[in-house]
């Protein structure tokens, strides 16, 4: 398996892990004034994961997580099948179950257009031969959950975007030239390019921080921009609040692939499920 597929799928993982503390936090207020630790990772402090501990995963990693373990059994992906293995881990599930799940876990192909499934995808990466098989895989994956125009898009352009990165090809230059093929994106991309310059909390609050594609797709663009420095955009992405782990596992699984990515491994080695993290990699060499 090849090296930057691992990083990309611990990065995205890691990213989940570190976004607990303070995901789904939006007062400002009250995120300047959280008891945690930003250079580490925290328990949550969000009613919506009460009884989270420090390197727990939101219900964006654990999900991820059953990608993960599904395709080192199966090494490959199949809709249906899939969705019979997540649907049992689902109805067992002890955390957080957000809407895009609840509806799916009653009929397959709901259409939420959260920005979250956008960062699922690193698993499907795995044993593929082209770039078209992957996106194929992407579209059947998405469509379980998010089968929403908008959600079908976004995850394409950053699927698109993830494997142009995987091949060493250039962030920025790579959105630029995407641009035309999703002209329905192309506002969210100016603004998130134009604005990486400027202070990250206050983009994103100004896009909005909340967990729909319409908003969070900018603040995931503006990251993107920020450098490959992985730690320090990841803490940016947690300062600026709300649904903070939907932006970095799509942020943290593209960085992933770069030649100058650096794990930050205080996180990944306490993430409380690396064992079992581990053991799924090593069963996809």
């Amino acid at each position: 398996m090849n090296d930057k597929i691992t990083n990309s799928i611990l990065a995205s993982l890691t990213a989940d892990a570190y976004a607990l503390g303070a995901h789904w936090v939006y007062d400002e207020e009250q995120l300047s004034n959280l008891p945690i630790n930003w250079e580490t990772l925290n328990d949550a402090q969000s009613m919506w994961h009460d009884g989270k501990k420090s390197g727990d995963f939101t219900h964006y990693g654990d999900q991820t997580l059953f990608l993960l373990e599904y395709m080192s059994e199966k090494k490959e992906f199949n809709k249906d099948d899939f969705y019979e293995f997540w649907s049992q881990k689902m109805k067992n599930y002890g955390g957080y179950i957000d809407g895009a799940t609840r509806n799916a876990l009653e009929n397959m192909g709901t259409e939420s257009a959260d920005l979250s499934i956008c960062g699922h995808i690193a698993p499907l990466l795995l044993h593929v031969k082209s770039q078209d098989e992957f996106l194929k895989r992407v579209k059947d994956f998405t469509s379980i959950t998010h089968n929403s125009p908008l959600a079908q898009t976004a995850s394409q352009f950053f699927a698109e975007l993830f494997y142009a990165s995987l091949e060493g090809k250039d962030i920025q230059k790579t959105i630029e030239g995407l641009k035309p093929k999703y002209p329905s994106l192309s506002t969210w991309i100016d603004e998130g390019m134009s604005s990486k310059d400027k202070d990250t909390s206050e983009s994103i609050r100004g896009f909005g921080p909340a967990c729909g594609i319409d908003g969070g797709f900018s603040g995931v663009i503006h990251l993107l921009c920020l450098g490959d420095d992985f730690k320090e955009v990841m803490i940016k992405n947690s300062k600026a609040g709300g649904d903070s782990s939907a932006r970095g596992m799509v942020v943290a699984m593209i960085l992933g692939t770069r030649d100058e990515f650096k794990m930050v491994y205080e996180w990944l080695n306490n993430i409380n499920t690396i064992e079992k993290i581990n053991t799924y990699i090593q069963r996809l060499k």
